[in-house]
């Protein structure tokens, strides 16, 4: 989308894990004001979309590369492939041509650390030798590593990500969108261990053969106390940058009952009339979370017990039957919306729903809609058994047969049959008469008169 869609309210569906769309009425919320080349707020429950701008625009995502790459190793000890406690020796193919100005945990070749430290390197200090080192490991070189990253988006269903290495070096190939990185950091949230490590404000990596105990500070301003721009209510995720991508941040942040990620691609960092320096990816993640948290709550707008509308029924003595929702809906709504505002409309797979029918059926869907924009889709179940009159499924299964293209060649056929039948027994009784009268000896006229008997 090449255009900021602000003012934007978004409905969370339980049943459904889909992207909603964005109506009219939230021209009541004010504008979050987010300038970076791209921005996205997603609620973590359905994946429904809060704010959006140019999320699927195709743009360097510098070290937010390495949450794929984190979720690739979590996935090799999900499957047992490695473990966390297991030692990687690094080797000198791992280290070759990475940036000296480029982040580090200061890891030389032969150190030997755990899968789990180097993940700790990986995504704390956002150490590129950590990436590599965990790339080889996992699929033997640097360069099959990337064919799995890229394989592993387009699972995923990332349509605007292709990556050319594991840590984020600028490459003019090497690009992801807001959204895809949704879809990658929504997978790797899945393991515990992920967020363990992404949200550690800091880390003490133990001794190993060549280095001393080192300390790692996150790289997250967001999550690190006493800093400007610390906000209690985020957690994790990731930072990047360089002079091509600016400045990236995937963060996920509760407040009360909601679970949001935003991910901020292309923001600036300018430097302050008193010498430092602020960083917008931070600035902007902030002001996401309060417009959202301080402009949105949950309405249940539906709930499973309630009776949602009636179905018309055939080939029973009960003319319908109840409806009620699969699931519950709840809706994230501009305060000051209300349930009453929506629209709702009813789709039956058949109308009518033909008996006989179980309770449990799913015989539609309700759709929620505010202002002609669909918002939520639910299944609708029948909340009762309905049985079928036999008499009736046999008159519908009779008409339906004659109305078969083979009954009716059957029914012409008979038809046929019996014209020619009836053609040939009126022939037929024609000349049996015919010839009966001039062969068989049949009294002639006149042959007899009666008349006295003569004495």
């Amino acid at each position: 989308m090449k255009t900021k869609r602000f003012l934007s309210i978004f409905f969370l569906v339980l049943l459904l894990a889909g992207q909603l769309t964005v109506p009219a009425e939230a021209a009541r919320v004010s504008d979050p004001a987010v300038e970076a080349k791209a921005a996205l707020l997603v609620d973590r429950k359905t994946g429904a979309v809060i704010y959006s701008l140019n999320e699927h625009s195709e743009l360097y995502p510098a070290s937010l590369t390495k949450i794929m790459t984190c979720l690739l190793v979590l996935e090799a000890v999900d499957e047992g492939r490695l473990t966390l406690s297991q030692e990687i020796t690094a080797t000198p193919s791992a280290l070759e041509g990475l940036a000296e100005d480029g982040s580090t945990a200061g890891i030389e070749a032969g150190e030997i650390l755990t899968v789990e430290e180097l993940l700790y390197c990986l995504m704390v200090v956002s150490a590129n030798e950590a990436g590599a080192i965990l790339a080889e490991k996992v699929s033997g070189t640097v360069d099959s590593f990337v064919d799995r990253m890229n394989a592993r988006a387009a699972e995923l269903g990332c349509e605007n990500t292709h990556f050319m290495n594991p840590h984020g070096y600028h490459d003019s190939q090497h690009y992801t969108s807001a959204w895809d990185l949704y879809l990658i950091t929504r997978a790797a949230l899945e393991y515990p261990m992920f967020m363990n490590v992404c949200d550690a404000a800091s880390h003490t990596v133990p001794a190993t053969n060549v280095s001393g105990e080192r300390q790692l500070n996150n790289t997250n301003f967001l999550i690190r106390s006493g800093r400007d721009y610390y906000n209690p209510d985020v957690h994790g995720v990731k930072t990047g940058s360089h002079s091509q991508a600016g400045n990236c941040l995937v963060t996920t942040a509760q407040h009360a009952s909601m679970d949001l990620l935003c991910v901020i691609l292309g923001a600036d960092r300018v430097q302050k009339e008193d010498g430092s320096w602020w960083t917008y990816s931070f600035d902007y993640t902030n002001k996401l979370y309060d417009w959202a948290f301080g402009n949105f709550s949950y309405q249940t707008v539906l709930k499973e017990d309630d009776v949602a509308g009636e179905a018309p029924v055939s080939l029973s003595s009960t003319d319908h039957v109840t409806l009620r929702p699969a699931k519950a809906v709840e809706l994230l709504l501009p305060k000051g919306v209300t349930p009453e505002d929506l629209e709702k409309a009813i789709a039956l797979k058949s109308d009518p729903v033909e008996a006989p029918i179980a309770e449990g059926d799913v015989l539609g869907t309700l759709t929620v809609s505010l202002d002609g924009e669909e918002c939520a889709t639910v299944d609708l179940l029948a909340l009762t058994d309905v049985e079928a009159s036999r008499l009736r499924i046999f008159w519908r299964d009779l008409k339906n047969f004659f109305s078969t293209t083979m009954a009716k060649v059957i029914l012409a056929v008979a038809l046929v049959l019996a014209v020619l039948l009836g053609g040939w027994k009126l022939l037929f009784s024609r000349r049996r008469y015919r010839y009966g009268r001039s062969v068989g000896g049949g009294v002639r006229r006149g042959s007899y008169r009666g008349g006295r008997k003569r004495r």
